[in-house]
């Protein structure tokens, strides 16, 4: 056992050549801190408070919703321009459906997802059959679905949406534990806290923390190297404290928002899907190197299909949560979306090359797109000026990769 435990020890990276490889992982995750401080202290402490936070997972749930599925499809090797318009088509057809039509909204939900699942499988199949560059399908299809949301909706907003439907966008989970929030009000001394939004927080923080250990268990179990003890420590508590705290900043207000509880399982199956299953790792190697990926067997057409149909199915959700937001459906909804989601993908880490990027990156670069969008307009920047910024941040982003690219090379 000594001499296992003293090999390991000198196989385990020193914090320096640890930090250096995992620089991607590690600098997007410290920049979204440092932007969020540096908002905190120019905005008075506007941008952490309660009612501020609610509004960034409301603003910003249909771009990370989006940047799940644009993972997938940057990591396959391809792009999809027609997001945007995707999100504008799916609301307006909702609000058809729902508002002219007077269907329910249990039938036009599924129907519309159904219908976006259909849009990614129609340009899935040129893309990955016939072989035509994504670039070009999806730019058709940008300039299709946006000139079929103006068809469908004549040219005027469509709305109001019933409460019901709203409440995708705008609905809360209620208190379902009362007596706790009322023992952390007393604590803390504010005026009202939800109990359930507190719960949620130190459970979630909970099972990161007994995730993290258990997976350094497993490494060692298996004489596998993983991050220095101090990175794992700071890193988790960092993490964890973070959940915790906005969870509670949440339940000061109204709660936890049903968006949040959307992106959060999302976000949840699409790590997994990527990161633990067989599939996931496929589309790694597709994105890698689609020869050699064809030639050990994967289906790369296949695979590629369903990437484009799961892309099609997450903008159809966007649309329906952007449409139940602004409770209406206009000709202009979704409008430079697609450049909002690249950019979050580009800025999480994701490789313009493909077989490149993490789930947890492409949320992460949402949030540093969110936050600059939120703070900047608290300070009263105007949208000229807001334009460049997050320009010259994507450009940043992206010659980050290319310098590490060439550093490990």
């Amino acid at each position: 056992m000594s001499d296992t435990a003293e090999t390991r020890a000198d196989d385990a990276p020193s914090i320096k050549d640890y930090l250096g490889e995992h620089i991607r992982d590690y600098g997007m995750l410290i920049a979204l801190v440092v932007i969020m401080v540096f908002f905190q202290f120019t905005t008075d402490g506007t941008l952490l408070r309660p009612v501020n936070i609610t509004n960034l997972f409301l603003q910003n749930s249909y771009i990370i919703i989006m940047a799940l599925g644009m993972l997938l499809v940057i990591v396959a090797g391809h792009i999809d321009l027609s997001v945007g318009s995707v999100v504008g088509f799916i609301g307006a057809l909702a609000a058809v459906m729902i508002v002219q039509w007077g269907w329910s909204m249990w039938l036009a939900v599924p129907a519309c997802l159904a219908i976006g699942a259909g849009i990614g499988a129609a340009q899935g199949y040129w893309i990955a059959y016939w072989r035509i560059p994504s670039f070009i399908v999806t730019l058709a299809g940008m300039l299709v679905f946006r000139g079929a949301s103006l068809w469908l909706l004549e040219g005027q907003s469509v709305g109001p949406f019933p409460s019901e439907f709203q409440k995708l966008s705008t609905g809360f989970i209620p208190d379902l534990v009362p007596f706790l929030g009322d023992l952390v009000a007393n604590i803390t001394g504010a005026k009202r806290v939800n109990g359930f939004a507190v719960l949620c927080g130190i459970l979630i923080a909970g099972g990161i923390v007994w995730l993290g250990i258990r997976a350094r268990q497993r490494d060692a179990r298996f004489g596998m190297t993983s991050e220095p003890m101090p990175f794992f420590v700071i890193r988790t508590a960092l993490v964890a404290g973070a959940i915790v705290f906005i969870s509670y900043k949440l339940s000061t207000f109204r709660g936890l928002p049903n968006v949040l509880i959307t992106m959060g399982l999302l976000t949840v199956v699409y790590a997994f899907l990527t990161e633990r299953t067989t599939t996931g790792r496929r589309v790694y190697a597709l994105g890698g190197n689609e020869k050699a990926a064809k030639l050990s067997g994967i289906k790369t057409e296949r695979l590629t299909f369903l990437t484009f149909v799961n892309m099609g199915l997450l903008a159809g959700l966007a649309g329906l949560i952007f449409a139940a937001r602004l409770n209406t459906a206009t000709p202009k909804a979704g409008v430079a979306f697609e450049l909002d989601v690249i950019a979050a993908v580009f800025i999480g880490g994701a490789s313009m090359s493909g077989g490149v990027g993490k789930i947890v990156g492409a949320v992460v670069g949402a949030f540093i797109m969110g936050v600059m969008n939120n703070g900047m307009s608290i300070m009263g920047i105007g949208i000229d000026y807001q334009q460049v910024i997050k320009g010259l941040v994507l450009l940043a982003a992206v010659i980050f990769d290319v310098y590490n690219k060439s550093k490990q090379g």
